[in-house]
């Protein structure tokens, strides 16, 4: 499992690359308008969220035990994610709201267990 994750980070690395070289290479050179950022953006944070992911594989394998501020850790990582390279002009309402719910859900938790552990 963490075989597979280590070359899905090093997939998700060569996206990157790839990305920023056609923005680099396409003219006008080195303007890049909104929309492109915000997909090297998304594509950075796919990366670091892999990386997450298989720290949490590592740990696991490792261990043998499910470290929970991890896991919320790397959810709201995704979930933060998701809200930056969202268009909230095309984006329902209740989408937007459904995502606030789930974004305060997590830090709450993360904020409950941190407080659990550090006493």
């Amino acid at each position: 499992m963490a075989l597979l994750m280590t070359l899905v980070i090093l997939w998700s690395v060569v996206y990157v690359a790839q990305i920023l070289a056609s923005e680099v290479l396409t003219p006008p050179y080195g303007l890049v308008d909104m929309k492109h950022i915000l997909t090297i953006f998304g594509a950075f944070l796919a990366v670091l969220i892999a990386i997450e992911i298989f720290q949490n594989i590592t740990v696991y394998l490792k261990e043998e035990v499910i470290h929970v501020q991890l896991v919320i850790a790397t959810a709201l990582m995704a979930i933060s994610r998701k809200i930056i390279v969202l268009d909230f002009k095309q984006t329902p309402a209740e989408y937007v709201w459904g995502a606030a719910a789930v974004i305060i859900a997590l830090g709450v938790t993360y904020w409950l267990i941190a407080n659990r552990t550090s006493k």
